[in-house]
């Protein structure tokens, strides 16, 4: 598709969520006739410039990208009042036809695909040098065909940039991240193996955040918390467990050095079942 420069005029269809300070709308645009999804965020005081800075981020974010199983946003506007301070910026965004992955059942045979296509999608993003930092199942969009695409750029970092702050969800965080507010292929890769655990148990593995009355979770206690993905699921096979507990290494030198082994091994375990990828990778 040639690049799109300006919104301009569209048709709203329906509404598709609502955050804090956001509306996305499911629209159609009046210059190509195609559906897209809209981001709207509201900007009402200097404290909400925040989420300014945020949307302008996940627009460079995507723009460093381009990969079927990672959503594009294809253009930003931002609309001035009279005094030329920033009240809204609007994203145009990729339209999906889906829901994400905490809220749609997957069946069992199809999720070693899904994990394929996320790890594709990871790999893609590390080549390019940006690590998603928020990598868990509802920021994951299936369609109805069964494809797969990764959402929110939100706290996305692009190597070599400073890092301002490190933020995610705890109970799929990588123990470095919460120690040492490292970010990194392979923290992502930590992040990816807690959503892979989620989907086939239903469980979460142990969070590494340490609560209120809790002390951090060390590497052993972590391994003796965890329970084995085989043991809450007999249908996961053998070799798909062990790359999930791979990714879920306590120690980052033991999981897997790169984002493309981990897809190329989910490839491989999706073919033997006789379901494989499509060659998009």
């Amino acid at each position: 598709m040639a690049t799109i420069s300006s919104i301009g005029k569209y048709t709203t269809l329906k509404p598709l969520g609502n955050g804090a300070h956001s509306t996305i709308l499911h629209i159609r645009r009046n210059a190509d006739s195609r559906e897209y999804a809209l981001k709207l965020v509201s900007i009402g005081s200097a404290e909400e410039e925040k989420f300014l800075d945020q949307a302008k981020h996940e627009f460079q974010v995507s723009q460093k990208l381009g990969h079927p199983n990672l959503i594009q946003i294809h253009a930003l506007e931002l609309k001035r009042d009279w005094m030329f301070r920033v009240r809204k910026a609007e994203m145009l965004i990729e339209y999906v036809n889906g829901k994400t992955l905490d809220a749609t059942p997957i069946p069992q045979d199809q999720l070693v695909v899904v994990f394929a296509q996320i790890a594709a999608g990871l790999a893609h993003m590390h080549r390019r040098g940006v690590f998603h930092a928020d990598m868990k199942p509802n920021n994951v969009l299936y369609d109805k065909r069964g494809g797969v695409k990764i959402i929110d750029y939100g706290l996305a970092w692009i190597r070599g940039e400073p890092k301002d702050r490190i933020q995610g969800t705890p109970e799929y965080m990588a123990p470095e991240t919460v120690k040492s507010k490292i970010i990194s292929e392979r923290t992502d890769m930590y992040n990816f193996g807690a959503t892979m655990y989620r989907l086939t148990t239903m469980k979460l593995p142990p969070s590494t955040v340490p609560g209120p009355e809790t002390l951090r979770v060390g590497a052993k206690s972590f391994k003796t918390l965890l329970t084995p993905v085989g043991e809450l699921n007999k249908a996961v096979p053998q070799a798909l467990c062990d790359v999930i507990h791979k990714c879920l290494e306590n120690d980052p030198e033991r999981r897997p050095e790169r984002m493309g082994i981990v897809r190329d091994q989910l490839k491989e375990i999706a073919a033997e079942m006789g379901t494989p990828m499509s060659n998009e990778e």
